[in-house]
């Protein structure tokens, strides 16, 4: 006990402890903001690599569709509904389910 009251009155184990608690909780760059910080990196590293393959998969079909005329055809079918001059189109529509 007497060992502790010694400490407590010690000024250096004092000002180190302000130094350490002010470093911890008060500081701009305190222990949660780095936590958040990190949080926000991973999120942000996870969205550039699914945008990277997103990119990957956009530039496979934009040189599918640049070098292969069929692919490029269905591609206007499907998502123009373009087609041949001697053709008609329908489009099948699925109607959603009505919850009552």
């Amino acid at each position: 006990m007497q060992r502790l009251v010694g400490l407590l009155k010690n000024k250096y184990f004092l000002s180190a402890l302000a130094f350490v608690v002010w470093m911890l909780f008060f500081d701009k760059n305190d222990l949660i903001s780095q936590f958040e910080y990190r949080q926000q990196v991973n999120r942000l590293r996870h969205d550039r690599d699914f945008y990277q393959k997103e990119t990957d998969e956009v530039n496979r079909q934009l040189q599918q569709l640049t070098t292969n005329n069929s692919a490029l055809e269905k591609f206007a079918r499907e998502k123009y509904l373009m087609k041949k001059e001697n053709e008609d189109v329908f489009v099948v529509v699925k109607e959603a389910k009505k919850e009552d």
